[in-house]
This record gives C-alpha cells, sequence and structure tokens, in this order.
C-alpha cells in the first residue's frame, strides 16, 4: 500500500471532524489527479459506514440503481431496494445510518459527486433535505464530498445560495505537491535521481501526484518523459490533455480559448489583453478567470506599483505548458524525441522559463531563505513604460524593512556566471526600475540559481543568493 505523502493539515482537519460534537459536512476539491481520493481512502484506510461514487455521463436511472446496490452492500441486506429518485435514496440512507452504533461517528464517502447531478436529477435538493433535515441535526454524522469538476465544487456547494447556505463546515482545498513533497515521493519510491533531475521533472509534470505514479525509478528521466509523451500517438500523458479540461469544466471551449492564448506569453495577458484576444468579457470572462484560478491553472499576479489594476494572468500548470509547446499541433513519430531534443537551444529556452515559473510557485521557500519569510512582504511584477529588451523583472518582492529585492531566476547545470554583459544589463535594469517608481527603498539584486552563483570579476553585483536547495526547503506555510 503506498504512503500518504504530505497533507498533514487536510489529514488534521479530517482528525477534527471525527473528533468534533457535531455533524461535519466536509468538501474536497481540487484539479483531477490532484489525489482527493487517495488522501479519503488512506485516512479512512477505506473503512466507511456508505460510500458511493458518481458515474460519468451516466443517467439518473443507472445512477439511482447503483446507488441502490451500494445500499444493500453496506446493509448486508439481501434485496437492493427501488429507488425511483434522489430523495428516496437520501431516505434509504438514512435509515441505513439509523441502524448503526449511535456512540461513534458515522463516514459517509460521495466521490464524484458532480457526475451524480445528471440533468432534471434533483440531485442538490435532495441533498439539501438529508442534509439539513436529518444529517445536522444530529451529532455524529461525517458527510465527506469529492468532485475534480471544481466549478460544480464551488457553485453547488461553497457558493450555494439555497438551503446549502452556509452549510459545509470544513472545505479542503488540494493543491499540488511542493517539490519537498515530490522528493519525498521519489525517496519512497526508490528514486535515485538528484534535486536537478526532480526540478526538472517538476517543470513537466508539475507536482501531480498521479504524474508521478507513472514515472518508472528504473528509467532514466529523459526515456519517462518519452514514454509517456512521445512513445505512440496513445501515449498516457499525450492523451491526458483532452480529458482534463472536459471533467474539470461542463463547458470548457471558453476555458481552453484563454488558456491556448496564455501559453503564447511568457510574461501574462492582463484582463483587458485577454478580452481583447478572446473576446470574452464580463461577467463570462470573470468565471472563466476565477475557476481555472480555483484549478491551479492560473495565477493571477500583481503588478508593481499597481495593485489592484492591470493584474496579470498567466499560466501556472506546467503539464499545460510543456503539452502546448511540445505536444499541440506538432507531427512527430519519434519515441525518443525528448532524448533528442534534450540538448537543444530550443529545451534550454524552455527551461529557463519553467524556472521561473518554478520559483514563483515556491515564494514562501525563497521568503525564507532571504530571511524575509517574517517580515511583511509583497510580491509583483515590474514592466518598464519605456518597453523594450530588458525592461521587465518578473519577481520584486517589497519588504516593510524599506528594501526591495529584484529577483532574477537563471536555471544551469553548472554555478552561474554572470558576464560582463548580463551586469551591465542588470545595472541598467535596477536603474530604470529606480528611476520609473521613484522609490526609495533600497534595491538588493538576488539570484534564484539552480546551483549558485560562480564568483568572478562581474558577480559583485548580487547581494543575495538563492539556490536549488533552498526550493526544497519545508516552511512554516507548507509544513
Amino acid at each position: 500500500m503506498d504512503k500518504l505523502i504530505g497533507r498533514h493539515k487536510e489529514q488534521s482537519i479530517l482528525k477534527n471532524c471525527l473528533e468534533s460534537g457535531r455533524s461535519e459536512f466536509v468538501v474536497i476539491y481540487g484539479r483531477r489527479r490532484i489525489g482527493k481520493t487517495f488522501l479519503v481512502r488512506r485516512f479512512f484506510n477505506d473503512t466507511y459506514d456508505f460510500s458511493f461514487v458518481g458515474k460519468h455521463e451516466m443517467p439518473r436511472e443507472q445512477q439511482l440503481a447503483d446507488f441502490a446496490k451500494a445500499l444493500q452492500r453496506y446493509s448486508s441486506s439481501e434485496f437492493a431496494p427501488e429507488l425511483k429518485n434522489w430523495t428516496q435514496a437520501f431516505d434509504s440512507l438514512a435509515r441505513l445510518l439509523e441502524a448503526k452504533d449511535a456512540n461513534r461517528k458515522k463516514v459517509i464517502f460521495f466521490d464524484e459527486m458532480p457526475w451524480m447531478d445528471t440533468p432534471k436529477s434533483d440531485f442538490v435538493s435532495s441533498l439539501e433535505n438529508f442534509w439539513n433535515g436529518w444529517a445536522a441535526m444530529r451529532d455524529d454524522i461525517v458527510f465527506v464530498a469529492c468532485g475534480s469538476a471544481t466549478s460544480w465544487m464551488i457553485d453547488s456547494l461553497l457558493h450555494n445560495q439555497g438551503g446549502l447556505f452556509n452549510r459545509i463546515t470544513r472545505k479542503i482545498y488540494l493543491r499540488p505537491f511542493r517539490l519537498y513533497e515530490v522528493e519525498q515521493y521519489m525517496d519512497e519510491h526508490h528514486f535515485n535521481w538528484s534535486r536537478y533531475q526532480i526540478a526538472q521533472c517538476y517543470m513537466i509534470l508539475g507536482g501531480v501526484p498521479f504524474y508521478l505514479t507513472l514515472l518508472n525509478p528504473h528509467m532514466s528521466l529523459l526515456s519517462n518523459i518519452d514514454e509517456l509523451f512521445f512513445a505512440d500517438s496513445h501515449a498516457m500523458l499525450r492523451t491526458e490533455h483532452n480529458e482534463l479540461y472536459a471533467t474539470l469544466f461542463k463547458r470548457p471551449d471558453n476555458y481552453l480559448t484563454v488558456i491556448r492564448l496564455l501559453t503564447q506569453r511568457k510574461e501574462g495577458y492582463t484582463r483587458k489583453e485577454i478580452s481583447e484576444n478572446t473576446g470574452l468579457g464580463g461577467a463570462a470572462l470573470t468565471k472563466v478567470l476565477s475557476d481555472l484560478e480555483q484549478c491551479d491553472f492560473v495565477l493571477p499576479y500583481a503588478r508593481y506599483g499597481n495593485k489592484r489594476n492591470n493584474t496579470i494572468y498567466r499560466i501556472k500548470d506546467f503539464y499545460t505548458l510543456f503539452f502546448y509547446k511540445y505536444i499541440q499541433g506538432i507531427d512527430t513519430k519519434d519515441p525518443h524525441r525528448w532524448t533528442h531534443l534534450s540538448s537543444s537551444q530550443q529545451v534550454v529556452s524552455w527551461q529557463g522559463f519553467s524556472f521561473e515559473l518554478l520559483c514563483l510557485m515556491h515564494l514562501d521557500e525563497i521568503k525564507q531563505a532571504l530571511g524575509i519569510d517574517r517580515i511583511l512582504n509583497d510580491s509583483s511584477a515590474w514592466r518598464s513604460r519605456q518597453g523594450g529588451h530588458g525592461t521587465q523583472i518578473d519577481l520584486v518582492i517589497e519588504r516593510a524593512d524599506r528594501n526591495i529585492n529584484i529577483c532574477e531566476m537563471k536555471f544551469s547545470g553548472t554555478p552561474y556566471i554572470i558576464s560582463a554583459d548580463y551586469e551591465r544589463r542588470l545595472r541598467e535594469r535596477m536603474a530604470i526600475f529606480r528611476a520609473e517608481t521613484a522609490t526609495r527603498c533600497s534595491t538588493r539584486m538576488t539570484m534564484v540559481t539552480t546551483y549558485g552563483v560562480l564568483p568572478g570579476k562581474h558577480s559583485a553585483i548580487v547581494d543575495d543568493e538563492v539556490t536549488l536547495d533552498d526550493l526544497f526547503a519545508v516552511t512554516d506555510e507548507t509544513k
């Protein structure tokens, strides 16, 4: 049995549910493949008083027939009840639970709940009646609802304006693994990979637990990527994109339109730019951006000095970025394409961009390494009003102690060498930043690299360093 990696806060919440003196309605949500079901199964050791899994695109009649069989199984009854609607289904569930020991918490687990809510099924209203009319009046129920269709989970449960308004007692949003959790997984499964290789893997697959389970510890990283993406037209992660967004969103077209746009520019787009390029606007665009953010696909990012307006939106899902860069629209039959591309300038450039994103996803670790995690600070991006080359800074950390960290992020296989030309460009960039922002704070050139900066004639410009090892650290926020 695979060990449950990380998820300490989430396990603590579930433990509190079992120990509380009230009935608990727990909503666990997050993107497809993120480990929601695995968390519940491992925490409760697959021991429930009732469990049911919704079926994708299955009509109400079949869902109810399967629900009846589940009731039969958990009651050890000879016959399955005949259920004509969800009201009857929940009434039968209540009777099943009433027959169990009243002196302990009863755990009910509904997995893939959005799939139960078929058209005209009245599933949500029946759930509302079950919870408000029976479960909430008791103190011995733990009702756990899971689902990958994040927009449905948010709209129908968390933001419900009807009978479930303010009825959810606990919510758990499951995020991708951070680097230290991926390393734990690798150690547990006997991967002999360096942190450099783990970072490279993260820059392709992200911290999605299911994707990690597809990796073979007896193969190199390059061979693994070839096998998962390029081995043939049906390679596991080559076809994953087709289901990913369709599973999360009932009508994915608008979401994919925005996603495809955001993959085209590494620095991202403002809402206005997204609207101009996609034709989406108003409430429709607001919902798309909000849902994509909730599912960890999009990162809203403030511009320095303009915190409220002109928020920048950029892709934060590594798998999506890799897919659109190397899979979508590319006709290749080379089963070793990644191995053959790995040392090309194209991949070197892509790794540089992907490493920047990796750093932005590990801001807490960077701040801890800089010793500013307990100082009030604000992170943003900055772009010169003049435009032109070299006038973009992807990470600016403004601190309450009147210091500003100007962060440069560089991915390389050796200690990074600062050349005379690069030193000149850094000094120019900092001078433009100070002039345009009129800041009175001290600016500190901060390098975030894989193996540090090589000491040399031009390295004195660097005030602070953060290395890859620092990004693998555990922080107070991630414990």
